[in-house]
């Protein structure tokens, strides 16, 4: 035989206790989106400084690839063809090198999706449609 004097503890929580319990998992799931959400931007953000590094790199670079290579090899050039067409075809031939180095930072850069947190928020758009259909029973 079953003892219907007993009754469970869920059964035994009032409907204050149970709003409480449901008011402080709702702010616990609430920091643990917004934790999500943080962790998911640092990620970005990281994704975003080694994009930014390679272009920032590149034009440091060709700042001092320029006056070297300029002055080496249109001298080298300068002894084949006129200076100033050695000078030209050296010149191209370095915008070629950083344009490039360019395309490869705006490449890494355009790799990163978009800067809002899709898995936070589509774990969060997930939570309110369960706490939802919850309420509706």
């Amino acid at each position: 035989m079953i003892d219907t004097t007993t009754s469970t503890r869920a059964d035994e929580r009032s409907t204050a206790q149970l709003v409480q319990q449901l008011t402080e998992q709702a702010s616990t799931l609430v920091k643990q989106e917004i934790r999500l959400a943080q962790l998911e931007l640092a990620s970005k953000a990281r994704q975003a400084g080694i994009g930014l590094g390679a272009l920032g790199g590149a034009g440091f670079l060709a700042l001092y690839a320029v006056g070297v290579l300029l002055a080496a090899a249109v001298l080298g050039l300068a002894t084949v063809f006129a200076a100033w067409l050695a000078a030209l075809i050296v010149a191209g031939a370095l915008l070629l090198v950083i344009a490039v180095l360019a395309l490869l930072g705006k490449r890494k850069l355009g790799k990163l999706s978009p800067a809002a947190p899709v898995q936070a928020l589509a774990s969060a758009k997930l939570d309110l449609d369960t706490v939802k259909k919850a309420a509706k029973r």
